[in-house]
Parts: C-alpha cells; sequence; structure tokens
C-alpha cells in the first residue's frame, strides 16, 4: 500500500523547505535520512510555489486549492490503495483584516479534518505557534507543554481555537496528531519581511525596544523539520504537544550582534554601527495602538510587530528532545549563514 503525505501551505517559507525533506528525507538525523514516503501531495494557494516545490522530486504532487473552501481538499485524499499522514502548515500570520485569522487558521484547520477518508489517515501534525500561549513573564521562564493558554492578540486566538479544535477532532476520529507550537523561524526560502530585517540590521535601522535583554525562543527552518517530521513518526493514541526551536533562547541583543557579524564577517558587507534604541514604553504603546487596531477588526502589521520587540517568548524543548528524539543541530550563528547565503543566491540582496 502506498504511503502519501499530504502537505498543506506547501507553497509557503515552511512548506517549500518541509515538502523537500519530506520527498528526499533529512541528513540531520538519521532516523529521517530516508523518505518514508511514495508520493508527497503539496496544497497550494493558487499557484503560489508551485514550479519551486515541482523541481523538489518526481514524488511532488501539486495541488491548488484554499483550506476555506472544502471542496478544494478532497481530492487530496482521492486514491483507493494509499494511507495518508497529514502535516497541516497552511494559516495566515500577517492577514487583511481580523477576520482572516479565524477564516484560515480555525475554519480552514476545522475543513481539512472534514475532509478525511475514513480510516485512512494514520497521523496528523498540525503547526500551531507560540501565541496561544502569549509571552513569558521575565527572561528566564520557558515555556513548557504544561503552559496555560494566554493567547496573545487575534492571532494567538485563533491559534488557541485551532488547538481546541484540532483536540476534538482527533479525539472523535480516533487519530494520532501531533501539535507543533514553534515560535519565530527563520532560513532559506523566507519572505520579504525576514529579508528586511537584515537589511534594518546591516543599516542600522532595527529597534531595539528597551535594554534589548527580553529572550526570545527562534527555530532555524531545518531544525524545525526535523522536529515536525519526528512528531509524524510518533503514533500514539490521542493529541500530543510538543514545543520545537534551536536548543536554547537568544536575547534580541544577540540575534541582533549575530546577524551583524554573519553580514560582515561572512560576506563582506559594511555594516553599521549605529544601533537604534527605543524606550521599553514604546513596545507598550505599540501592543495598545495594536489592541485597538484589532479591536475594529484590522490589522497593521508593523505595529504588531513593534508590539513584541519588548517581550520575552522563550520556550523549552526537553519533551520533543526526550520523547521524539529532537536534536537542534544548526546554531543561530550557522542558521543566519546559511539564511544570507540564500537571500544572495536568490537575488534577495541587502
Amino acid at each position: 500500500m502506498n504511503k502519501v503525505a499530504v502537505i498543506t501551505g506547501a507553497g509557503g517559507w515552511l512548506g517549500k523547505s518541509l515538502s523537500h525533506f519530506l520527498a528526499n528525507g533529512h541528513s540531520d538525523h538519521e532516523q529521517l535520512k530516508n523518505s518514508e514516503y511514495n508520493e508527497v501531495r503539496c496544497l497550494v494557494y493558487g499557484d503560489e510555489g508551485a514550479d519551486f516545490l515541482q523541481k523538489i522530486s518526481p514524488k511532488i504532487k501539486v495541488y491548488s486549492g484554499d483550506v476555506t473552501k472544502i471542496d478544494t481538499l478532497k481530492p487530496l485524499f482521492e486514491g483507493d490503495s494509499e494511507t495518508f499522514d497529514v502535516y497541516h502548515t497552511a494559516g495566515v500570520i500577517h492577514p487583511k483584516n481580523v477576520k482572516q485569522f479565524y477564516d484560515v487558521n480555525l475554519e480552514g484547520t476545522i475543513n481539512l479534518y472534514e475532509s478525511f477518508p475514513s480510516q485512512k489517515v494514520k497521523k496528523v501534525v498540525v503547526v500551531s505557534s507560540n501565541s496561544p500561549i502569549g509571552c513569558n513573564p521575565f527572561p528566564e521562564h520557558l515555556f513548557d507543554e504544561y503552559s496555560p493558554y494566554n493567547p496573545y492578540m487575534n492571532y494567538g486566538k485563533s491559534k488557541m481555537k485551532m488547538e481546541m479544535a484540532v483536540t476534538e477532532l482527533s479525539e472523535k476520529l480516533e487519530l494520532s496528531t501531533s501539535l507543533i507550537r514553534c515560535p519565530w523561524f527563520y532560513g532559506p526560502n523566507q519572505p520579504e519581511r525576514q529579508t528586511l530585517f537584515f537589511s534594518m540590521i546591516k543599516d542600522g535601522k532595527m529597534p531595539i525596544v528597551g535594554d534589548g535583554n527580553n529572550s526570545r525562543s527562534m527555530s532555524y527552518i531545518d531544525n524545525l523539520c526535523q522536529g515536525i517530521m519526528l512528531a509524524g513518526r510518533h503514533i500514539e493514541k490521542g493529541v500530543s504537544t510538543f514545543w520545537i526551536s534551536d536548543e536554547k533562547p537568544y536575547t534580541m541583543n544577540e540575534i541582533i550582534n549575530t546577524v551583524k557579524k554573519v553580514l560582515s564577517d561572512d560576506f563582506g558587507y559594511k555594516v553599521s554601527d549605529r544601533r537604534l534604541r527605543l524606550p521599553w514604553i514604546v513596545g507598550e504603546i505599540a501592543t495598545c495602538v495594536d489592541w485597538i487596531i484589532q479591536k475594529l477588526g484590522f490589522y497593521h502589521q508593523k505595529f504588531h510587530v513593534l508590539s513584541e520587540m519588548n517581550k520575552n517568548i522563550s520556550c523549552s524543548v526537553e519533551k520533543a528532545k526526550r520523547e521524539l528524539g529532537y536534536q537542534p543541530v544548526v546554531s543561530l550563528e550557522e542558521g543566519m549563514r546559511r539564511s544570507v547565503r540564500w537571500c544572495k543566491e536568490n537575488g534577495q540582496d541587502f
């Protein structure tokens, strides 16, 4: 019987990398070196990323669809001799309006579950976020799988409701499901907003809000894909939750200093010594403005990003290491080095 991986959001940043590893294996982990799938079915929105995905492997089959339209999901599961593992990465982080958070992140996930063929889905891995759990009370605090819900803004609320719906539906269908909570990630195939992050650091325009010692977990995208794939092989009754990130959190100062070092030392860029420092209260003002804008049903990406710049958002990966055998082998410096190299090779210079 053919074993098929179905991945939603395959044309996105995470989706492209995960599709590659599902089709070809993941050399960073012994258990994942060889792909276990005969076919990888990739759902893309419109034709986003279709050309890229089709070049990865003959195993890749691209399907155009939309998680908000259930009829476009059913073709992903056609065939009489297949069993399916589902990797759900589709979601919206920076929408046009608040309603889109719930249409895509919540209702889109419910639609996906309702499209599953009876008894043929063996494993579901759903990518969530740190946002349902909110912000740490102080820099040394780490979230774990027992941390209570405290959602940050509507993105966090939509992902919290998604997690609750996944738990209910998985129990109803008796599916083995893993929820992956991942924080800010970085690496190849990055969107324009991440390239702008590099440019602002190079030009001395990236704001440090407060003293820069607030703590942030980050996940290099290959580390994240490793964790997701290991979760895909973790067959356990019910729903399991795992935080997936790099080995340890970083301060904002450490993140920015690392990018500056990589740009200067490894790629020869002239990097500004200037630091744009803003008072801690600026982040709190941005949080208030962001809340008001979202309360009115709108969304403004710059205010939202600024509102998080003075926050602590850090997690522990001990459960993933212990139960999945997760090994986040790529460091921040090496991950940023690979990210910058990818940008240069793909015409995203600074």
